[in-house]
């Protein structure tokens, strides 16, 4: 095993109880991970379906729009915009931002509202006035749908952006994170099983030892005891065979 396949540490319990607890957690945050890239990948089908939806309608409703502006240039004449531009002062629709939080990605949405009333409601009242305000009704659907688009499509690069990270993410933790955590893993408990099988053959060895000059120790002993049984029966008996002259006075 290489020193890539596997973090280079010191073999012993405490590493074994890191490494046991860097691969919980590598194991919880693969498993969130995948949670959160599942839920981006259903809001980002959820969004194409939208986009789509409004790229279909959008022809139709740009079509109906160009169509207006013919029929009221038809009605009103070229110069209806020098009206239009005469009762308008400031912009009637504008877009504010909000916030989707999907599985802690902020999507931008924008919404397209009415800051305030028909500035020229009675613009071509004279003439082609229903044409007029059929333009404006076409042109304002046109806009929101615009804007419905420029929101689904800023959110759907956002979350391509962010699902592609977030894959990244749950491919490192899954191929080479947690792989490497459990190589490393088994290669701390391989030697420390190594260990003890040394341990123990080391300990069997030193009992053995221990064994043999112990008997050694009693063997010395049991001649020494025998020695001096003899010696100590060999000085009686020289006592008991000794006879005494008589001695004359």
């Amino acid at each position: 095993m290489s020193g890539n396949d596997r973090i280079n540490i010191f073999p012993s319990r405490m590493a074994m109880t890191l490494m046991k607890a860097r691969l919980k957690g590598a194991e919880k945050g693969h498993s969130l991970l995948k949670k959160k890239a599942d839920a981006l990948q259903l809001k980002f089908r959820q969004i194409l379906k939208k986009i789509i939806e409004t790229k279909s309608l959008m022809g139709g409703v740009m079509k109906e729009a160009s169509f207006s502006m013919s029929e009221a240039k038809f009605a009103v004449g070229n110069d209806f915009n020098t009206i239009v531009l005469q009762n308008v002062n400031k912009a009637q629709t504008k877009v504010r931002t909000k916030k989707e939080n999907v599985a802690g990605v902020n999507l931008p949405i924008f919404e397209a509202y009415q800051d305030s009333g028909d500035t020229w409601e009675l613009a071509g009242l004279a003439r082609g006035g229903q044409q007029l305000s059929k333009l404006k009704k076409n042109y304002a659907r046109a806009v929101q749908l615009l804007v419905d688009l420029a929101s689904l499509q800023t959110s759907f690069i956002t979350l391509d952006e962010v699902i592609k990270v977030t894959n990244r993410r749950v491919n490192a933790l899954e191929h080479v994170l947690i792989p490497r955590i459990e190589r490393t893993l088994a290669y701390i408990m391989t030697e420390l099983d190594e260990r003890e099988r040394e341990e123990f053959y080391r300990l069997k060895k030193v009992v053995e030892k221990k064994k043999i000059n112990q008997e050694a120790e009693n063997a010395d002993r049991d001649v020494d005891e025998i020695t001096q049984t003899a010696s100590a029966l060999e000085v009686r008996n020289l006592l008991e065979d000794q006879l005494d002259e008589d001695v004359l006075f």
